[in-house]
């Protein structure tokens, strides 16, 4: 009996040993996801305890193709396993909208924590306000967009300045960055405002108004070239036309149109006094 009590006290001595140098450690605190223009960066805070070398942490994740295919599998993120730092860019590793499980875990020396865990989903975060150009064109607004991700649609509003409250919504599909419209009203002032909407309804917030003044009924743009060209080409055309008729003009009409009148009688006594 005696010695069954011994074995089992050293059994629970080295479990505790063994508890006291694995998982002692506490877990990562404060686990959030910092998501900007679309970059995804997970952050956690250091854990309260003490520690003679440098907490390293290491992170997992698992997507739903690991949790349904993979028989609830976790991956390593490769450039997040045993590193220093209290952040890991998960960017390139989220690839898809579906829902994912992240993990995050301290080790000092041989010991480690228990897993910190957050859920995520890159379709619940707030996509970042696109950049917007406005020009005019004679009676056409060109709308340029830059948003991020490229696969958002770009919603725009146009309204007259004068009448904010007849506003006028066009969509920008994913594939392109330019919206014309055409046919405004000349000598009025437009504004324009956009925002980016993702694929299950989540959206930006507006930009800014930008508004421009559509070029007046005298001088839209083309015709301002247009009017710049024929007077280039008429005096270009009577260049042409003088100078071929000094090349090719005949002597007896030469001397008809240029020859030299005689001065006056009084220039002329006037010219014999000074000389």
């Amino acid at each position: 009996m005696a010695m069954r009590r011994s074995r089992k006290l050293l059994v629970m001595v080295v479990l505790l040993e063994f508890t006291n140098g694995v998982w002692t450690l506490p877990a990562p605190g404060t686990v959030s996801m910092d998501s900007v223009n679309m970059r995804h960066v997970l952050r956690w805070t250091q854990p309260r305890a003490s520690c003679n070398s440098t907490v390293l942490y290491s992170v997992q994740y698992q997507g739903e193709f690991e949790l349904l295919i993979k028989n609830g599998s976790w991956i390593n993120a490769p450039e997040c396993q045993r590193i220093p730092l209290t952040s890991c860019d998960l960017t390139f590793d989220l690839g898809s909208d579906s829902n994912y499980s992240l993990r995050v875990r301290a080790q000092c020396g041989s010991k480690m924590s228990a897993w910190a865990k957050f859920l995520f989903n890159r379709n619940n975060i707030t996509p970042p306000v696109p950049e917007l150009r406005v020009t005019a064109a004679g009676d056409v607004l060109l709308v340029s967009v830059r948003k991020f991700p490229l696969t958002a649609v770009t919603m725009v509003t146009i309204w007259r300045k004068d009448k904010e409250q007849q506003t006028e919504d066009y969509s920008i599909p994913a594939d392109q960055e330019v919206l014309q419209v055409a046919a405004l009203q000349e000598a009025a002032v437009y504004c324009v405002k956009a925002k980016v909407v993702l694929n299950l309804g989540v959206q930006s917030g507006f930009t800014d108004s930008h508004c421009v003044s559509v070029t007046g009924p005298g001088a839209p743009a083309w015709k301002q070239a247009a009017a710049v060209t024929v007077t280039v080409v008429v005096m270009l055309g009577l260049l042409i036309g003088l100078f071929w008729s000094l090349v090719h003009c005949r002597p007896d009409s030469c001397q008809k149109y240029f020859q030299k009148e005689p001065l006056p009688s009084f220039l002329v006594g006037l010219q014999h006094f000074v000389l």
